[in-house]
């Protein structure tokens, strides 16, 4: 069976849908810690996102596992391979991680966890103000690795887009085939979502 030469639709629309909802989330985390007047509707807004972000990286996940992204360009420097796989990983492990640990944070302020009018999630920790700390100051520090990972994988696809022009930017763009037999995908796939499908 060949290598694909392109990201299927489902990674695609995955890829840049979650693109736009990670940085939104982003920046209603930003804005809920800048702004007293607007934090409520943040939080109200935040909690769903959160939670429809880890659903849908599961999607991804899976959809990643049935169908493997096109490989990497045959003369693509290891380093840059490498990088480009530990990248995306660890965008999966903070996609994952980020709801999972507000969800946590939450639990363990004792603070309900309304997703909207009716709907409330069960607490998943213990209600402890210590924990609740630690939960806080960790959920803070992955917001700022995953924005950080973010940037480099976005570097990473104009780096392929523009200057490499190896087709890898175009296999998850518009799907593409790669303009060599060298195509790559993930490395390069992106941004935060990019991470493959």
């Amino acid at each position: 069976m060949s290598a694909p030469a392109h990201f299927n639709l489902t990674a695609r629309v995955l890829h840049w849908s979650m693109a736009v909802m990670i940085l939104a989330m982003l920046f209603v985390g930003v804005g809920m810690v800048a702004s007293i007047s607007e934090r409520p509707w943040l939080v109200d807004l935040h909690r769903p996102l959160g939670i429809a972000i880890l659903l849908l990286v599961v999607v991804r996940l899976v959809n990643r596992l049935r169908n493997p992204p096109p490989p990497l360009p045959a003369d693509l420097p290891r380093w840059q391979a490498f990088a480009a796989t530990a990248s995306h990983w660890l965008l999966y492990t903070l996609m994952f991680a980020m709801p999972l640990i507000g969800w946590s944070m939450m639990s363990a302020g004792g603070y309900p966890i309304v997703l909207w009018d009716g709907v409330h999630l069960p607490p998943i920790a213990p209600h402890d103000p210590t924990l609740y700390s630690w939960l806080r100051g960790a959920h803070t520090w992955l917001a700022r690795l995953l924005f950080a990972t973010i940037l480099l994988h976005l570097a990473a696809g104009l780096y392929h887009a523009w200057v490499r022009r190896d087709g890898v930017f175009a296999s998850m763009a518009s799907g593409s085939p790669a303009t060599s037999s060298t195509e790559d995908a993930p490395a390069a796939t992106s941004t935060p979502a990019g991470t493959a499908g």
